[in-house]
């Protein structure tokens, strides 16, 4: 089934606040490259903040999707799923495509907690957490909420400095850490 015009339009506006961020894309900016008028636009989305906080709906579908399917497809075990999703990972900041985190970029954008696209953010790194801390449990993990937090750290220092510094080295050395603190949570 085709999409409807307005999918298309927040899988466009995505990738144009992936690539240029939140604040340094202006509607007319959003017009010129999606090809759909100002007017169009507003029919959709009253304001640019509902178009920004549909395509962070979008961006958690698809990520979530990402880092829930693409561990289980490697590994069996929880604890086996818990080290694949560093491999998902580097698959992800290797793409061509990487350009950091969109919700690490929307928080920092909108920095204000009360905000509705910093709540946003932040409500997507608490599923992410609970994924994790559920995996955790799975795999016996003593401790599997304070594992997952761990984890976390791991994969969000990972994204930064992939950004930053380079993408060779952030999601293995990221991993290695990782095998150690899930070797140590969840013996065998």
């Amino acid at each position: 089934m085709r999409p409807s015009r307005k999918d298309e339009l927040i899988d466009k506006a995505l990738e144009i606040f992936y690539r240029d961020g939140f604040h340094a894309t202006g509607m007319d900016k959003l017009v010129h490259e999606t090809g759909i008028s100002k007017t169009s636009m507003y029919k959709y989305f009253a304001t640019k903040e509902d178009l920004i906080l549909a395509t962070l709906e979008r961006r958690h579908e698809q990520f979530t999707a990402l880092l829930t399917e693409g561990p289980a497809a490697r590994a069996d075990s929880p604890k086996g799923q818990l080290m694949a999703s560093f491999d998902t990972l580097q698959e992800w900041i290797a793409s061509e495509g990487f350009n950091s985190c969109m919700f690490i970029k929307a928080s920092s954008e909108f920095q204000d907690p009360s905000h509705p696209i910093h709540q946003m953010a932040a409500m997507h790194k608490r599923a992410l957490t609970e994924h994790m801390a559920n995996l955790a449990r799975k795999a016996g993990a003593k401790e599997p909420e304070a594992l997952a937090r761990q984890l976390m750290l791991l994969k969000e220092g990972a994204i930064v400095t992939a950004h930053i510094q380079g993408k060779a080295f952030a999601a293995p050395d990221a991993k290695d850490a990782a095998r150690t603190l899930i070797n140590l949570a969840c013996p065998e």
